[in-house]
């Protein structure tokens, strides 16, 4: 299905603040125009959009255009310093690029780009950025009746590693026509009964991959979306009373916050309507999602995935009940547990989470981090440690990368590590994920210093806004310790595990005593 099949005055789309309203119809014809200007600048199927916005209409306008026409559909943080944003809009070779004025410093950006991307659209702002042309002038000029050999897109979503440099995870298209079925269409409408009379409240940035997925997910199959310019809890809770949403995607961050809401504030508000609450993105602490499913009822459910899309785990709320602490079951494909050898490993035992059957894919422009994902038989990992129980279901005890998730958002030190790394006043820096209450996780650096007397919060604090000038805010550390050293092996490699659990020790026995996990 496709926009195109609704009612044209249904909303397809509620601003959670401002209560903007774009309904399908104004939202097929904006996407049709959008597309013919894509082609008239000379886009061909299999070239890339990069699309730089935050939560706003025009974010999924672009995103349907770019579906309409066999684009790669490249969302771009707009949080990401001029040198970050550019490196994902050059290595994705977008012939075409849309911003607003939320991106900061905008004129080093244009610098950065060079020659590419060929058409470059400004979103928003009230004065003209030099080479970027009026998203709205140049819609004006284009017809938005249907268009012909019309062909399904993809997203490209962008996913770090150890170096530090993100990475395009990229599909191949397939060749379906604009508006084929989508796996996600599919699940959402057997397992959650989405359909055109549904109500989903999006909390979440779109240029993330579970929200920009679901959300055209939930546009195809007619729902109203409505989106979060961004999350807060009491605001979230009026969205649901007052939209009468049936639905909605978060993540726990978003959980701990609405808890943390007096209960006789929450109890002001109607959640009658709700009828599932999906979470995913990041491990759900069980007091949390006990709590929740305490509050809202047996409406929560929870999903595993990753950037990469190479399996899928659910579980309900009686299942979760049944198997605390687990993310589900697989669901079209299968899991192995595999040892450090390639061996299966028994139910109980952790080890490298694989799947199988979820299709492939390849990291642009990384061949080498390509093929390592997969095994000989063809099953793919991203990196995960887990086990599965007698029942199947699975349950993660650690990541062999040391991704750091805070609040749902995936943030690899390396990256901050990188920048600190050649700061005059350190000698050796690690840069992990420590516990937080809020977040799950927060960025923390461990220095070795130049001269330990100086080791306080000054340099600590110069330390952070050194990084912070040089990469963006959530990726930078929110509080340095200082060591005379740290743990690494003969070879020089840092031993980050052991850094790790003098942090997470006693949240992890915490945790090993809640979950059942094998030691």
């Amino acid at each position: 299905m496709k926009p195109d099949d609704h009612a044209t005055d249904q909303a397809a789309l509620i601003m959670g603040a401002s209560g903007v309203v774009l309904r399908y119809g104004t939202l097929v014809e904006r996407s049709r125009r959008i597309a013919r200007l894509l082609r008239a600048a000379g886009l061909a199927p299999g070239e890339a959009l990069a699309v730089a916005l935050e939560n706003r209409p025009e974010f999924l306008e672009l995103a349907w255009a770019a579906h309409r026409i066999g684009l790669y559909f490249v969302p771009v943080d707009w949080h990401l310093l001029p040198d970050e944003a550019a490196y994902i809009v050059a290595d994705c070779g977008a012939q075409a690029f849309a911003a607003s004025d939320r991106l900061t410093r905008i004129d080093e950006l244009a610098a950065r780009l060079q020659a590419r991307p060929r058409l470059r659209l400004q979103v928003g702002g009230a004065e003209p950025w030099p080479g970027f042309v009026s998203y709205e002038a140049h819609l004006a000029r284009h017809s938005g009746e249907p268009l012909e050999d019309e062909l399904d897109g993809q997203p490209m979503l962008y996913s770090s590693g150890t170096t530090g440099r993100p990475k395009g995870v990229k599909r191949p298209l397939g060749g379906s026509a604009f508006g084929a079925t989508t796996w996600t269409e599919t699940l959402m409408q057997r397992h959650f009964g989405v359909d055109r009379n549904s109500v989903f409240l999006m909390a979440g940035p779109l240029y993330h991959a579970a929200p920009l997925v679901w959300s055209m997910s939930a546009q195809r199959l007619g729902a109203t979306l409505v989106v979060m310019e961004r999350f807060d809890p009491e605001a979230a809770l009026q969205l649901i009373e007052r939209h009468r949403a049936t639905h909605a995607l978060m993540v726990p961050t978003h959980f701990v916050r609405m808890l943390k809401l007096d209960q006789s504030r929450r109890a002001l508000f109607d959640l009658s309507s709700l009828r599932a609450v999906v979470h995913a993105s990041a491990p759900c602490p069980i007091e949390v999602k006990e709590r929740m499913l305490a509050w809202l009822g047996p409406i929560v459910h929870e999903f595993y995935s990753c950037t990469e899309g190479v399996g899928f785990a659910m579980i309900g709320p009686d299942e979760w009940r049944a198997h605390r602490g687990s993310v589900g079951r697989p669901l079209g494909c299968k899991i192995a547990i595999l040892d450090h050898d390639g061996n299966e490993l028994p139910p109980g035992e952790a080890g490298l989470v694989y799947f199988e059957g979820s299709g492939k894919f390849v990291y642009y422009n990384d061949p080498d981090k390509s093929a390592a994902v997969f095994d000989a038989a063809g099953r793919a990992t991203v990196g995960d440690i887990g086990y599965l129980d007698a029942d199947g279901y699975l349950y993660l005890t650690d990541r062999a990368s040391q991704m750091i998730i805070s609040g749902g958002v995936n943030i690899y030190p390396q990256e901050a590590e990188n920048v600190l790394a050649l700061h005059p006043e350190i000698v050796d820096v690690a840069v992990l994920g420590v516990p937080n209450e809020e977040f799950g996780e927060e960025v923390k650096a461990v220095v070795v210093p130049v001269e330990a007397s100086r080791a306080g919060p000054e340099l600590a604090s110069r330390l952070v806004d050194y990084c912070r000038s040089r990469l963006a805010h959530y990726k930078c550390p929110r509080s340095v310790d200082f060591v005379d050293q740290l743990p690494r092996l003969a070879s020089g490699k840092l031993a980050k595990r052991l850094l790790r659990n003098r942090y997470w020790r006693h949240a992890e026995a915490a945790a090993q005593h809640h979950h059942g996990v094998p030691r």
